[in-house]
């Protein structure tokens, strides 16, 4: 978590004087708050993201967090149609005094891809949903061995915003809703995203 919170961060400070001469070089009557003398991330093909991934999971019986990183790939196929793959892992994260045995260290693995549909109107913000299919995997540390490793299909629906600071370099914000299905019962549980795309 401490390698996502600085390289964030230093995405961050770098992305200020861009943006200070992006807005500087603009200008017309559409240069001012939440809009964009140009259009040319419309034009970018690929996307890549990274971000902090935050998890609320239910696979035990009471919900536990997870902490992590998350790593996306988007490719566009027309202006508002594309396809994206997500990585993301669940790096740190206890299941609590609830269970059985108790306070178990948890990690995570989350590996899906799907269709993604945007909506853009030339402004800086630009709305996105997907929908995702892929393979979820926890891994749990604890003395007994009674969970273990364990792996099952992940279905995440969701999506999110990107607010754009230069015309290729965004922050997104995402939400998900991830179903799956280990021990034999079906799981809902609850993803967010937040960190920088970059598009090329």
């Amino acid at each position: 978590m401490r390698v996502a919170i600085f390289l964030l961060g230093g995405l961050l400070l770098f992305s200020v004087p861009a943006r200070a001469q992006w807005l500087a070089g603009s200008t017309g009557p559409q240069s001012g708050p939440g809009h964009i003398s140009t259009s040319q991330h419309e034009s970018d093909a690929w996307q890549v993201g990274i971000g902090y991934q935050y998890n609320r999971d239910n696979l035990v019986g009471t919900p536990f967090n997870t902490h992590g990183i998350n790593l996306s790939l988007t490719h566009y196929f027309t202006s508002w149609f594309g396809v994206d793959a997500q990585l993301g892992a669940g790096l740190t994260g206890s299941t609590g005094m609830t269970t059985n045995p108790p306070n178990s260290d948890v990690k995570s693995l989350l590996v899906v891809a799907g269709p993604k549909v945007v909506y853009r109107n030339r402004s800086r913000f630009e709305p996105w949903v997907h929908v995702q299919i892929g393979l979820d995997h926890y891994r749990f540390v604890e003395n007994g061995g009674f969970l273990g490793s364990n792996s099952a299909l992940a279905f995440p629906l969701g999506g999110g915003v990107d607010t754009y600071l230069t015309p290729h370099l965004a922050i997104r914000a995402e939400a998900d809703y991830v179903m799956s299905r280990f021990f034999s019962s079906s799981q809902r549980s609850f993803q967010a995203v937040g960190g920088f795309v970059l598009g090329f």
